[in-house]
């Protein structure tokens, strides 16, 4: 008569899914954060910091988005393993 509860599986806070946030957020932390770059030195080949720091987020956002995206893809491959495939 005694049944087992259900178990239901909502978010999990995991360490590899907080990573994953922080890989998401810094970019935006570092463009909303103006003060910090908003000056013109130091120049690189004659362009003004603003110009530079701007362009390196570029590439550093789309490096930190590609890991989160891969990082995801492992924390699904790891959670359909442990769940039995059952997810997908």
């Amino acid at each position: 008569m005694s049944e087992a509860p259900e178990v239901t599986t909502g978010p999990v806070v995991t360490p590899l899914r907080v990573v994953i946030g922080l890989c998401l957020f810094a970019p935006f932390v570092a463009m909303l954060w103006v003060g910090s770059y908003a000056k013109t030195d130091p120049a690189f080949i004659g362009i003004p910091f603003f110009y530079w720091y701007q362009m390196l987020w570029v590439l550093l956002s789309t490096a930190l988005t590609v890991t989160a995206y891969k990082l995801w893809q492992l924390d699904q491959r790891g959670r359909r393993n442990r769940d039995g495939g059952a997810a997908k």
